[in-house]
């Protein structure tokens, strides 16, 4: 694995901007919540997984800059930090999960003095940011089983290390096939408009020597149809009960042309992605971003000036159109609706 995206030193969050790469690898540091929800919501730092540890290390930064004299005033003012970072993108449900996992660590240890308190809180995202890397090791090890030995394997966006904590869910399938003597070869979709395929993917897997090949978002289904690709692998923002899953626009579209072509499409992603809650797609809120993101490339237009654009950044791919859903905990395919209960619940 060539990077982590966050990296916690010395009091101070640190994590690559995003938006600059592939030309530009800067660092910037962050050492306050508004400032970390900022950087969510710009996406500095984008990634279902990414965006729960950097929210868990902005509740934390907020967590410590807190002036209480109670346990009671302090868990308000707590509540009204985790608002902020929850509202920064609406579709990720890791975003959620981590801010409620740092929500149940304070109302745990809320008896502990209030410095304590908070750095038991601080303790908890750290925590978070390693399960995370160590969570997408274990499903990378599973899923690589499911890639053939030898491999022509499409993704969509970008659910590498830089989407995680470290090592990636859908590239860290391929990175442990890769691990394990398999030989794989990448199409990346460049996936418009943030372009997180060219401008992420194809930049990590050529730092770690896999082979990739960047192809344009309509060209996909071409080379399915000379028999190009042998599966598709794709990670995911959240995933309601009965197996439907959100991910980066365009998704859906791969998804169904996998399924035309009997392709196998593969989805990997955490049990903190999973959402019980919903029992199915069409509950699952889709984020609309700026609509400069379709119409300019930096700073270059490309649209006519006024042309009025849709701009979601997600969408749903029914649980049909899904050959296996890889976690940490194991495979579900078939009936995702029991077995995917059984994975987050263990029974």
């Amino acid at each position: 694995m060539s990077i982590k995206p966050i990296l916690f030193e010395d009091g101070v969050l640190k994590m690559i901007d995003q938006r600059l790469l592939p030309t530009e690898e800067v660092w910037l540091d962050y050492r306050d919540y508004n400032a970390v929800a900022e950087a969510i919501k710009t996406m500095v730092v984008r990634g279902a997984p990414a965006i729960g540890v950097a929210a868990a290390f902005g509740a934390a930064f907020g967590a410590r800059d807190i002036e209480a004299g109670d346990a009671g005033t302090f868990l308000a003012e707590f509540e009204r930090v985790c608002d902020v970072l929850a509202a920064t993108r609406p579709t990720a449900v890791n975003l959620f999960w981590a801010l409620e996992r740092m929500r149940s660590c304070a109302g745990e240890y809320r008896d502990l003095p209030l410095e304590d308190l908070k750095a038991r809180l601080l303790t908890e995202a750290e925590e978070i940011a390693a399960e995370d890397e160590r969570i997408n090791r274990a499903m990378g090890k599973i899923g690589a089983d499911l890639i053939p030995a030898e491999a022509r394997v499409l993704t969509h966006c970008n659910a590498g290390a830089l989407a995680t904590g470290g090592y990636g869910t859908a590239l860290g399938v391929i990175r442990a096939a890769v691990e394990n003597g398999k030989k794989v070869a990448v199409f990346a979709d460049e996936t418009r408009p943030f372009l997180q395929g060219s401008r992420l993917t194809a930049w990590e897997l050529m730092r770690d020597a896999i082979p990739v090949t960047l192809i344009c978002d309509n060209m996909a289904g071409y080379l399915m149809s000379k028999g190009e690709i042998d599966c598709v692998i794709v990670g995911a923002d959240r995933i309601a009960a009965n197996g439907d899953t959100a991910n980066k626009i365009g998704t859906y579209t791969v998804a169904v042309l996998a399924k035309e072509h009997g392709i196998p499409f593969y989805v990997a992603a955490p049990i903190s992605t999973i959402d019980l809650s919903l029992p199915d797609g069409s509950a699952i809120p889709i984020e609309e971003r700026d609509r400069r993101e379709v119409t300019h490339s930096g700073d270059r237009q490309l649209a006519p000036e006024g042309v009025t654009v849709r701009n979601p950044a997600f969408d749903v791919t029914p649980a049909r159109l899904i050959s296996a859903i890889i976690t940490e905990r194991g495979v579900a395919r078939g009936d995702f609706q029991q077995q995917l209960r059984a994975l987050v619940t263990g029974s």
